[in-house]
């Protein structure tokens, strides 16, 4: 069994992934200047969820940090 699992759907239909707490789960959902990333990993024993704002496929600036949680946390 995956720690992570992410899907998403688009015009081609859907996709899955799986991640383990070794790999974490890495997203980047963009348009050409907006974007999020979002990054699951397993720190210190628990499962972190951090989302950034991104300024899309063209680039820019630094990814910039919206939310930063865990269970713990949320």
């Amino acid at each position: 069994m995956s720690q992570f699992y992410a899907e998403i759907q688009g015009s081609r239909g859907p996709a899955t992934r799986q991640g383990t707490k070794a790999s974490g789960l890495r997203a980047h959902i963009r348009g050409w200047t907006v974007g999020v990333r979002v990054v699951l990993e397993h720190e210190n024993g628990e499962d972190v969820c951090t989302v950034f704002r991104t300024e899309g496929s063209h680039g820019g600036t630094a990814d910039k940090l919206l939310a930063r949680y865990t269970k713990a946390s949320a």
